[in-house]
């Protein structure tokens, strides 16, 4: 098929691919032994709603869970409610509220892991009294814990805005890790995922931000399941878990260089918290089970090929990166229309997508590529092109 290309100096061109005969994955008989991973889900506006910017968010409760179901059934966790649902980009705290009772639920109801992130979005824009952040996250962790799920204490834009120093965010996650009912996940979400969290843990200098983060997880270690990080610093991520406590997890949201934090070093590894474990769940899992077998090539086989996907979704301007999520999930068949909430479906270009669609389909994770083809097809063809 003919797909169009972002060629050198920013013309397009149009490049011919011959479609991929789909891979067969080997399905685990269970989640990872070796690692602990979650795929960061996202979710599915319903046909016919009104998905435009500041429209509350209206979800298609059927295939926003059934996607969940889909990751449970190949062993992994699901990361809920986390910036991949599109926290701050769509989502409103009620129907995230509602997301996080509804997914913990039918998580128990599988046993599948689950792990949900509070937050301070109930918050309008705009500062607030330290005190009021520090309430609205205590409303969200008790939903989270409430419906059963672990707690993810997400980075916050209201206590970016209002913290005037590393004293002050200690002190806000102190008061925190001390209330919640069992070990929490501690997120830190880099500016180049959010500009609104730049200086975040009190300092735009990463090295002086990371000491106040090491220096505030040892000060409650046994209050910290684990940090999932979202640098895409393979070297800071590295050397960061070496300074961790022993029995706190480093879960990796580097989307750019996962295979090699999740294999180790020898000393060393991370676990992973990843977005685009939902959009190359197959390979994922598969990697993982070879991983537990000992199988470090197999490994390297399954997930290496998925890098230039990743480096591509999560590319400038990151934050858009939920569109990429959304769209393999639309080629697989597993939504009925390409829409998200708040309009986000069209942050990024046709040209952008098709080459999304041509690096799965090099991936091996789109579960029948001649049915994406032929959606693609009629995508390209509304935005004037002719695959």
């Amino acid at each position: 098929m003919r797909l169009p290309r972002r060629g050198a100096g920013g013309a397009v061109e149009v490049v011919e691919h011959a479609v991929h005969e789909p891979v067969a994955w080997e399905v685990p008989a269970g989640p990872a032994t070796s690692r602990i991973a979650f795929a960061a889900a996202h979710v599915v506006p319903r046909t016919g709603s009104e998905t435009v910017p500041g429209a509350p968010a209206d979800l298609d409760w059927d295939a926003t869970l059934a996607f969940r179901h889909r990751l449970w059934d190949l062993g992994l966790g699901v990361a809920e409610a986390m910036d991949t649902a599109q926290r701050g980009m769509g989502m409103d705290w009620a129907a995230t509220a509602e997301l996080v009772r509804r997914s913990a639920s039918e998580a128990a109801a599988v046993g599948g892991r689950i792990a949900a992130g509070a937050g301070t979005d109930q918050l309008a824009p705009g500062e607030h009294a330290l005190a009021d952040v520090v309430a609205a996250y205590e409303e969200q962790v008790a939903v989270v814990e409430d419906a059963g799920a672990q707690v993810v204490l997400m980075a916050s834009r209201h206590l970016a805005a209002v913290a005037r120093n590393a004293e002050e965010y200690a002190g806000v996650y102190a008061r925190l890790l001390t209330q919640v009912q069992r070990p929490a996940v501690l997120h830190w979400l880099g500016e180049v995922f959010d500009p609104a969290l730049a200086g975040y843990w009190g300092s735009r200098d990463v090295a002086a931000a990371t000491d106040a983060f090491v220096e505030l997880v040892n000060a409650h270690a046994d209050r910290v399941d684990g940090v999932k990080v979202s640098l895409l610093d393979a070297g800071h991520e590295r050397e960061l878990r070496r300074r961790l406590p022993a029995g706190v997890r480093l879960y990796t949201g580097d989307d750019f260089n996962y295979p090699e934090l999740i294999a180790g070093d020898g000393q060393h590894h991370s676990d992973a918290l990843l977005g685009i474990f939902a959009g190359i769940a197959p390979a994922a899992a598969a990697g993982l089970a070879r991983l537990d077998a000992g199988d470090t090539a197999g490994f390297h086989e399954a997930l290496d090929p998925t890098l230039p996907l990743a480096r591509h979704v999560f590319g400038a301007p990151t934050p858009y990166y939920k569109a990429g999520i959304a769209f393999l999930n639309w080629l697989d068949g597993r939504q009925d229309g390409y829409a998200m909430v708040g309009g986000l479906h069209s942050a990024r270009s046709a040209v952008h997508q098709a080459e999304t669609f041509r690096l799965a389909d090099e991936a091996g994770v789109l579960a029948d590529p001649e049915m994406a083809a032929q959606r693609l097809r009629g995508y390209l063809a509304v935005h004037g092109f002719d695959a």
